[in-house]
């Protein structure tokens, strides 16, 4: 392993070097090998059978999308990365034209009040607006009809001097 990396790295022709498929402690003594003699390297593939090992210059150190394409299985092709970052950024351009341009106003082709005026009226929801009136049954009760006109305060210190009371073993003295 050892004679291989040293091979690559006095082949100034070669950037990256593909090992063939190797175990798990094959792999680890070669990234160990690799490191000492100052290169980049990096395991690729599924299973331990099928993973391998490709070693990299420093100076010529590999791209993210490079990384991806290799975990993929893929070949890496860098004039199709090319097309894509291209895309990638055509695409960020369009969104920030659209975001600039603002928030599209959509507006009906009809007013809803002239379409169902037949069912609802012309003035419908402005005669309910002005006879509106509280339901008394659903909890708007006059303070006339309530039977306990205390306020907070006065109902929480009799609540302390009932339960003090109570603790004392005293009887409660009987409220009207």
């Amino acid at each position: 392993m050892e004679k291989e990396v040293s091979d690559f790295i006095q082949d100034s022709g070669q950037i990256k070097k593909k090992f063939q498929p190797m175990n798990k402690i094959e792999r680890s003594i070669l990234h160990d090998v690799v490191e000492v003699a100052g290169l980049t390297s990096f395991s690729f593939g599924e299973d331990d059978e099928c993973r391998y090992v490709m070693i990299f210059k420093k100076e010529f150190a590999p791209s993210d999308e490079e990384l991806d394409s290799y975990r993929r299985g893929e070949e890496w092709d860098p004039q199709k990365a090319e097309e894509k970052r291209r895309l990638k950024e055509l695409a960020q351009q369009q969104e920030e034209e659209a975001a600039q341009q603002g928030p599209v106003v959509v507006s009906p082709a009809s007013d809803y009040k002239d379409k169902y005026s037949h069912l609802i009226g012309k003035g419908a929801a402005k005669d309910a607006a002005h006879m509106l009136q509280a339901n008394k049954t659903y909890g708007c009760v006059p303070v006339a009809n309530k039977r306990d006109t205390r306020s907070i305060e006065e109902a929480m210190n009799e609540i302390r001097a009932k339960k003090r009371l109570r603790q004392s073993g005293e009887e409660l003295p009987s409220t009207s």
